[in-house]
């Protein structure tokens, strides 16, 4: 993958896509700092290892998930470097089987696409239809990396800004879950 290798402390200046300037503008108006890269359309965690070492973090892995009865939905924040079993979350939070929730209910409650979905994303979730999960390793880091809803930046921010700035201002709450590391 190739990326610009620049990193920057400020929202970019050219052209975006306005659910990408939204997150920018969200994040100075609560005086979060971030850095960011630009690069490449990146849709797995695997493709962003070169990121991870511009930025000095771990990109999580951001699923969006939802129960048989695509009733209730989940975004899912966990270690890259860990393995999603289903069986396991699900346990955790008493719900039926989990799986990969449809893209329209991605667009219509986090305002984005498969491979941009973000913890960002949840300022769009204005009616509380997304239950938050992370993964209790995340929490333990000091930075935590993420897309802006767009899968051509990533950024770098402070896990307890996140915690305890952006999450209450966008009204969500987390539910921590516990995911093994494969031995």
């Amino acid at each position: 993958m190739m990326i610009d290798r620049t990193v920057y402390t400020t929202a970019p200046t050219d052209l975006r896509e306005e659910r990408e300037m939204r997150c920018y503008r969200l994040l100075d108006s609560l005086n979060i700092k971030y850095e960011r890269t630009d690069h490449e359309e990146t849709k797995t965690v695997d493709s962003c290892n070169e990121t991870e070492q511009l930025l000095n973090i771990k990109i999580c892995k951001n699923l969006f998930l939802c129960n048989s009865q695509k009733s209730k939905f989940y975004l899912l924040v966990m270690r890259g470097d860990k393995p999603f079993k289903t069986k396991d979350i699900s346990k955790q939070i008493n719900s039926s089987r989990l799986s990969f929730a449809p893209e329209e209910y991605m667009v219509k409650y986090l305002d984005t696409y498969p491979g941009s979905v973000s913890i960002l994303g949840l300022m769009n979730d204005t009616g509380n239809n997304v239950t938050l999960l992370v993964d209790r390793d995340v929490s333990s880091e000091e930075y935590f990396g993420c897309h802006p809803c767009k899968n051509t930046s990533s950024m770098k921010i402070r896990w307890k800004d996140i915690e305890e700035i952006f999450l209450p201002y966008v009204s969500h709450k987390i539910t921590f879950v516990d995911i093994e590391r494969p031995m």
